[in-house]
């Protein structure tokens, strides 16, 4: 990578140098191949992609194309984007004064043809960190032409007593200004189809037109565009010509396990320090929140074209910790331990992250929040215990027999209360029948994480209808099925 310092003050020196312009997509092609060689990652802190999107950015940068990223919310477009910033150069040289970014060995605006032209070697170098060189708009229907190419500006003209026939008088938009940078410009589909249609020549002959002006202005842009598909449909759509302009489509998408899932929200969760001192998460609860996320995206409640966000699983963690950190703050306690019943504080995290289909809408939000929890509870736990048998034959000396007796001799039930310290929370749960029920099917299992299996194992029988939960006050009530129906009626 090109490491000139920002020292070099002057054309001369840097021609003395040996600096040789090269174009932005050239910049980033050597820059890739070097760091392929040398066996590094481009694209750090993107997990998923390794196999399917990466490589196909990768090619798409080694053909030097413009890049589409198409994808559901919250699969990492932009973040992708962004990490093209550390294939560019660490500095780049521009004339000093510049508006667009100009290469002083191949000068584009009339500003530095006429600086060159005056002061020859002697003309001041400014230098540009890779970091400033990322432009991104979003698009939205209120983006004019101006805003992203320019117009005429009357008031330059005025004062520097121009006609509207000279170049001078143009005031630069977003894109020009761009030169020699990463532009990217997010939901592509919402910008409007006469705006679409003048990025044609910008991305193609590099000409472009402002009022009735006809520059042959070839800007030097790498292009990264972001679409959502549910777009094509609702709000707008690519303008075909555009698409044939842009050399890579690439298709994103949602974390194919749950392992991959939790490192991303391991690593984009924003936890207070305080928070990961004195509050420990249980592995359990890292995969239940990532489970929720897949149980949405399979839901009849929930519309799927919509697609379900990475940031529901961060939100939820978050929100997870936060009412975890609640509890402990209520019952002036130092430290605690994340348990299931502190699940019912992710509730608001859900509910504004899904579009819902029909039945949704019929059910409401916050009841599908719920609903999705509990599936999420039964299919962790119908992989780590057997699954409840339909037949209640089978079921007289089944895996749960015992438990489900010990529950029908409780007269009111087994009450597990918030303001519990961690200490009684496991005393709590040091019941003989769950105990032997767990050694049985989970004898490997963790110390720290056998009072969250415990209730992983309640929770599961109440979600498949063999026991009842209940909230009450301030904590959860479980109990038989038959003695919650005699006391319902």
């Amino acid at each position: 990578m090109n490491s000139l310092k920002p020292a070099i003050a002057t054309l001369a020196a840097l021609k003395k140098s040996g600096y040789q312009s090269k174009s932005i997509k050239e910049e980033l092609r050597s820059n890739l191949v070097q760091l392929l060689q040398e066996g590094k990652e481009p694209f750090e802190g993107v997990w998923g992609y390794e196999n399917t999107v990466i490589p196909q950015l990768e090619t798409a940068i080694l053909s030097g194309h413009h890049i589409n990223l198409l994808g559901l919310r919250g699969q990492a477009k932009t973040r992708l984007a962004r990490l093209l910033i550390t294939l560019l150069d660490e500095w780049m040289p521009i004339v000093k004064g510049s508006e667009v970014n100009d290469d002083p060995l191949l000068p584009l605006s009339r500003f530095a043809k006429d600086t060159l032209q005056e002061w020859g070697d002697a003309t001041e170098i400014d230098w540009v960190h890779r970091s400033d060189r990322f432009a991104e708009k979003l698009a939205t229907p209120d983006v004019t032409i101006a805003d992203l190419i320019g117009d005429v500006d009357p008031i330059r003209a005025a004062n520097l007593k121009l006609s509207y026939a000279d170049e001078r008088v143009i005031h630069f938009g977003m894109i020009p200004r761009s030169n020699r940078c990463l532009f990217v410009i997010n939901e592509l589909p919402d910008l409007q189809a006469r705006i679409q249609v003048a990025l044609f020549n910008i991305l193609q002959e590099g000409d472009i037109q402002i009022r009735g002006f006809k520059l042959r202005f070839p800007l030097d842009i790498q292009f990264i565009f972001t679409a959502n598909p549910e777009d094509y449909t609702n709000r707008g759509s690519i303008v075909t010509p555009l698409k044939d302009r842009i050399g890579s489509q690439i298709l994103t998408h949602y974390p194919a396990s749950i392992e991959i899932a939790q490192k991303i929200t391991q690593q984009e969760a924003r936890l207070n320090a305080q928070q990961k001192a004195t509050i420990k998460v249980p592995g359990l609860a890292m995969r239940l929140i990532e489970q929720i996320g897949f149980e949405a995206r399979n839901s009849e409640y929930i519309d799927t074209k919509s697609g379900i966000s990475a940031r529901i699983s961060i939100s939820a963690f978050e929100n997870l910790m936060s009412t975890a950190e609640l509890r402990m703050l209520k019952n002036g306690l130092t430290s605690t331990t994340v348990r299931l019943s502190d699940v019912i504080g992710i509730v608001p995290a859900l509910t504004g992250k899904m579009e819902m289909a029909y039945e949704g809408e019929q059910e409401g939000a916050g009841l599908v929040a719920e609903i999705l929890i509990e599936a999420a509870v039964k299919t962790i736990f119908e992989s780590l215990f057997p699954k409840i048998l339909k037949i209640e034959k089978q079921e007289a000396n089944g895996p749960y027999a015992e438990l489900m007796e010990w529950f029908e001799n409780l007269d009111n039930g087994y009450e597990i209360l918030e303001s519990l310290n961690d200490k009684s929370y496991v005393n709590k749960l040091d019941i003989v029948a769950l105990n032997k029920i767990i050694l049985k099917y989970q004898p490997n299992v963790v110390k720290s994480e056998m009072p969250f299996l415990k209730e992983i194992l309640l929770w599961g029988l109440a979600a498949s209808k063999k026991i009842s939960k209940i909230r009450v006050g301030k904590g959860l009530l479980f109990r038989d099925t038959f003695s919650d129906y005699l006391k319902n009626i």
